[in-house]
């Protein structure tokens, strides 16, 4: 497939490596220009451009920058794109400020929808990076890792789980777009590693009248972290790398 990764972060990199090796045509680009992707496009093979470039990928477009990135996306290159748009971000009211409408009941992957004004399907929010990256095991593995996937669409959810399944991963149908609150930060399927039997029973326990309260606990565990890489970026450091 020809695919392309908006975001070169911990997840960007990561899956611009694994989707290389599978022998994918992949193009990663961020705000920066492909300047600043010549370390990541020599470790991944992916080829570094910009992030309207990467958004002009024929089959797929993975999406990975924090909420607040998303209204500077090429948006109008997105929307008229027939390319399956994947979301993997989490909003972190800490990091990006805060968003009214997910404040007021919207997931996140439904509000990154509305911006780009196209279905987005909801995939790689929940998985650490490093889980990404080494975490991959063959079909068939006791403890093979499960990676939820949300959307609306079934056919762009089936070629999204395809694309895990040929990572390495185990993949659940986590339902529609609406039910993607159960994989965001602070719920019990956030970031554990969890096989599909774990998985499935972590996103079932979840609560509807908690979701505050699972973004509240997890801004706040986080928010050093995010305070680190605003002192670290002052300095001109390199920060500590994260999911």
């Amino acid at each position: 497939m020809n695919i392309g990764i908006i975001g070169s972060g911990n997840i960007g990199s990561t899956l611009a490596r694994h989707l290389v090796s599978l022998g994918h045509e992949v193009s990663i680009g961020n705000s920066r220009g492909p300047q600043s992707l010549a370390a990541i496009s020599a470790d991944t093979g992916a080829t570094a451009v910009t992030a309207e470039q990467a958004a002009r990928s024929r089959d797929l477009v993975i999406i990975a920058v924090p909420q607040a990135a998303v209204p500077q996306l090429p948006i109008e290159t997105l929307r008229s794109s027939s390319a399956v748009v994947v979301d993997t971000g989490n909003y972190y009211p800490t990091r990006d400020g805060a968003i009214v409408e997910i404040d007021n009941g919207l997931t996140d992957s439904q509000w990154v929808a509305t911006v780009l004004g196209r279905p987005v399907i909801k995939a790689f929010n929940s998985v650490l990076a490093g889980s990404l990256a080494k975490g991959g095991l063959p079909a068939g593995t006791p403890g093979r890792i499960c990676v939820p996937v949300a959307g609306d669409d079934l056919e762009s959810k089936t070629l999204v789980q395809d694309v895990i399944r040929a990572m390495g991963f185990d993949t659940i149908d986590a339902g529609s777009l609406v039910d993607s609150w159960r994989q965001q930060p602070g719920t019990f399927a956030y970031c554990r590693d969890l096989d599909a039997t774990a998985l499935a029973a972590a996103l079932a326990q979840a609560d509807e009248d908690e979701i505050a309260s699972y973004r509240k606990k997890a801004d706040e565990e986080a928010a050093p972290y995010f305070r680190e890489i605003v002192a670290t970026k002052t300095l001109g450091m390199v920060s500590p790398s994260t999911r």
